[in-house]
């Protein structure tokens, strides 16, 4: 079995439901609540993983929490002075 994602035109969502309907017993619908939230989900999701690998390999450093709130003030201070 394979799993799709289909996007269907709101114009020709009830024929494609009759499509459906019709050959239920080769097709199963269910709704993806995480796309339902976000329609990029499973992108981001793949992002963030490799994000997470690329940190975990040392490819990439992540700041810490103190490091990053003290660039943000930096940052803001020369705004400021502007």
């Amino acid at each position: 079995m394979q799993t799709l994602a289909v996007e269907v035109q709101d114009n020709y969502l009830q024929d494609f439901m009759n499509y459906v309907n019709n050959h239920s017993k080769n097709i199963t619908i269910s709704k993806d609540k995480n796309l339902e939230l976000d329609p990029y989900f499973y992108e981001r999701r793949e992002e963030l993983h490799q994000i997470r690998n690329d940190i975990k390999n040392g490819d990439i450093a992540m700041l810490s929490h103190d490091k990053l709130w003290g660039n943000i003030k930096n940052h803001l201070k020369t705004i400021e002075i502007k």
